[in-house]
C-alpha cells in the first residue's frame, strides 16, 4: 500500500459507506453481475454494512472488518468477466464521488483484491493464471 495508515487522510466512514451503497445498488441492476449477487446474497441490509466495514478496514484501518472475504466468493460462479466490470464500476462510482487521488487509492486495492481472489479461485479449479489488474 502506498501509506502506512489511512490510505488519504481525506476519506471518511460516511464516504465509504455512500460508495459501497451506490456501487452495490449499481452492481444489483448490471446485466454481468446483478444475477450473481442475486443467488448469492440473501440480506441486502447486512451485506452493505459487512462490506462498509471491510473498506473502511482496509482505506482507514479501523479493524471492523474480521471476516474472511474470500472464502464466500469461492463457491460463486464468477469468471473473468465478473471481475472486470465489478473494477469498471467500482472505480466509475469511486470517481463520481471521490477526487482523482482517492480513487487512485481505492483502485490500488481494489485491482490487488480483484486479482487474490481471481488467483485464488483459478488455484482452486487446477488453473494457472497470473495477476491481471494491478499495475
Amino acid at each position: 500500500m502506498t501509506r502506512p495508515g489511512p490510505a488519504h487522510p481525506d476519506i471518511t466512514d460516511p464516504d465509504i459507506a455512500r460508495l459501497v451503497a451506490i456501487f452495490y445498488a449499481r452492481a444489483r441492476e448490471d446485466d454481468i453481475l446483478g444475477p450473481v449477487f442475486d443467488r448469492a446474497v440473501h440480506d441486502w441490509d447486512e451485506h452493505i454494512a459487512q462490506i462498509t466495514d471491510f473498506w473502511s478496514s482496509i482505506m482507514l484501518r479501523t479493524g471492523r472488518y474480521s471476516g474472511r472475504p474470500l472464502n464466500p466468493h469461492l463457491r460463486l460462479p464468477i469468471e473473468a468477466e465478473h471481475f472486470d466490470r465489478w473494477l469498471a464500476l467500482f472505480e466509475q462510482t469511486a470517481a463520481e464521488i471521490f477526487t482523482p487521488e482517492i480513487t487512485h487509492e481505492f483502485m490500488i486495492r481494489a485491482r490487488r483484491i480483484a486479482d487474490n481472489f481471481e488467483l485464488a479461485i483459478g488455484t482452486m479449479r487446477g488453473e494457472i493464471r497470473s495477476p491481471r489488474h494491478a499495475r
